[in-house]
């Protein structure tokens, strides 16, 4: 995970689709993604709650008694000549610097040719962005859009920072109204990054966060395919994310049009299989009771029938495969498993 290679575009819905649409085709795909077994786990909130990141890399040098090897909680190696004007800050814990030494790392950031300098003054603000005071003082400093600036980076350890510190600082509710600005390029990574990496996972706790609250989650109503589509091609870690933010977005009532109409693959329904991680059926159950406790009207279900694989057709009309895959869970070894499927079959 991680590497910067580029795949085509999730963005190409129609092609994706017409890959992953035919449960034949896909249920080989899918046997490899979630054949495995995995451990219990525990309940699965309405919607799910945020995320901090702690990020952690090796292979800085960095200077004894920096504000870089303090608060980044490295082993020192030896001094950087690079590193001078750093040095010189005083011991500090990240929940205890003060507005200069955040100044400092703002600049040294913006100034470095050194993707791997980058990555780790992104790395040293992440750290500190995981308390409240260092949020509000990297927001009064501007910092937010000087690390979303590095989004585009064309190194992807730096494009991966930028978006762990982004979402530390998401966090703050204040901050949200800046970093909202960038869910377009967020949205974007997840898009052209290669499946599994972790830039579409760094993206995707972003989206979490960013979605717990109903205040922005209009901001995603476009994404539900591309959500949807990432759900049926990627590994566990990526699921349970995915569905992190599905199940933010399901959890508002106002969101719910705009969910049901949104293109879904058909495969999406052969995850509901004792072989898929409890972690990740768990959520998916919660999804799916999100969208059961939603009531149209005759008139609009009759509308959403006339759109050809839109989720209201592949996992809520009558002529779904679903009701019959709910009635096969009912017997899943999970105890609460069965609880939720019965919860939402009644």
């Amino acid at each position: 995970m991680g590497d910067g290679s580029v795949v085509p575009r999730l963005g190409n819905m129609k092609a994706l689709l017409g890959i992953v649409a035919g449960a034949g085709a896909s249920y080989g795909l899918y046997k490899l993604i979630s054949g495995q077994v995995f451990k219990k786990n525990k309940k699965i909130p309405q919607s799910e709650s945020p995320d901090v990141k702690s990020s952690q890399q090796g292979g800085v040098e960095l200077r004894p008694g920096s504000l870089l090897a303090k608060v980044s909680g490295l082993d020192v190696v030896c001094a950087r000549p690079d590193d001078a004007a750093s040095g010189e800050i005083i011991h500090q814990s990240p929940n205890k610097l003060e507005l200069h030494h955040l100044k400092m790392l703002l600049s040294r950031l913006q100034t470095s040719d050194d993707p791997s300098d980058r990555s780790q003054f992104l790395l040293t603000l992440g750290n500190a962005a995981a308390f409240t005071v260092n949020q509000n003082q990297i927001r009064e400093l501007e910092g937010i859009p000087i690390i979303a600036g590095f989004l585009p980076d064309p190194a992807p350890e730096v494009r991966v920072q930028a978006l762990n510190a982004l979402n530390n600082l998401c966090m703050n509710i204040q901050n949200q109204e800046h970093i909202k600005l960038y869910v377009p390029q967020v949205l974007e990574l997840i898009e052209m990054s290669a499946v599994n990496s972790d830039l579409q996972l760094g993206a995707l706790r972003l989206l979490t966060n960013l979605s717990v609250t109903d205040k922005h989650q209009h901001l995603l109503k476009e994404s539900v395919t591309l959500l949807l589509s990432l759900l049926v091609v990627s590994n566990e870690a990526l699921q349970v994310q995915t569905l992190k933010v599905l199940v933010n977005l399901s959890s508002n009532p106002d969101m719910m049009d705009d969910i049901v109409q949104s293109q879904a693959p058909a495969s999406v329904l052969l995850l509901f299989d004792e072989r898929t991680s409890p972690a990740v059926l768990l959520r998916l159950l919660t999804f799916v009771g999100n969208l059961k406790a939603w009531r149209p009207s005759a008139q609009v279900a009759d509308e959403l029938r006339r759109k050809q694989d839109c989720l209201f057709r592949v996992m809520l009309d009558e002529s779904s495969q679903m009701h019959g895959k709910l009635v096969q869970m009912l017997s899943h070894p999970d105890r609460e498993i069965q609880v939720q499927v019965a919860r939402i079959l009644t």
